[in-house]
């Protein structure tokens, strides 16, 4: 799962980072109010955790913005502001949660899969689709009741794919879930996870979209 941390302190956003990653979370790091608008603009993350204190352009400001422009991607302001009028101001601006500093990565991390759980439209924590269970939580998967080992880049394509059923999605989409910036992708990434999610699950269960991309199936369809 693919989210924008905007944090200018060095030391907690290489934590976050680092933290993050190790709960599933593929995260580009941006320093400071200007980036964070820009990137924001893109809508290309499940999620974003925004600092209100950032240099260039105050944080608050940034979400002002992107929520006019219409972006909606859900937001988790992040910031050592702990007076209630802070925090009703940045709610009131746009943000869909609110921690402050210091904060426990157990509980950050729990509060990002339950804002895309949110977004769409999802209550339960766990993912059904058919005999597929996903537990985003866990980061782990059944078939048919069965526990299924994925590696971590399996897991968060069958993710994103169950979060965007009935939706073809092409492989640069699926690339963007999947790997922060910076990273090295080989072409055929996608194509390779694909096949082995075939193998270990079902060979019809993710469709190919000939020239397009690939689809899971809304249930009934």
């Amino acid at each position: 799962m693919r989210i924008l941390l905007a944090e200018d302190d060095e030391l907690l956003g290489s934590g976050l980072k680092a933290g993050l990653a190790q709960h599933g979370f593929a995260v580009d790091w941006v320093r400071d109010g200007v980036a964070a608008e820009r990137e924001l603009r893109t809508d290309g993350f499940a999620a974003a955790i925004l600092d209100l204190g950032l240099p260039r352009l105050d944080g608050m400001q940034a979400l002002a913005a992107v929520r006019r422009a219409g972006c909606r991607t859900p937001v988790l302001v992040l910031t050592a502001r702990d007076a209630v009028s802070a925090r009703i101001a940045g709610l009131d601006a746009g943000a869909d949660d609110y921690l402050v500093k210091p904060i426990d990565l157990e509980e950050l991390a729990a509060r990002l899969r339950a804002l895309v759980r949110r977004a769409h439209g999802q209550a339960e924590p766990l993912l059904q689709h058919g005999a597929l269970t996903l537990d985003p939580a866990g980061r782990t998967a059944q078939w048919q009741g069965q526990p299924v080992e994925l590696s971590q880049r399996e897991f968060d394509l069958l993710h994103a794919l169950l979060r965007n059923a009935g939706r073809v999605l092409s492989r640069e989409q699926l690339e963007q879930h999947l790997y922060p910036w910076g990273s090295e992708v080989q072409s055929n990434a996608v194509e390779v996870h694909v096949y082995h999610l075939r193998r270990k699950l079902a060979p019809g269960l993710i469709e190919t979209v000939r020239g397009v991309g690939y689809r899971l199936p809304r249930e009934g369809a």
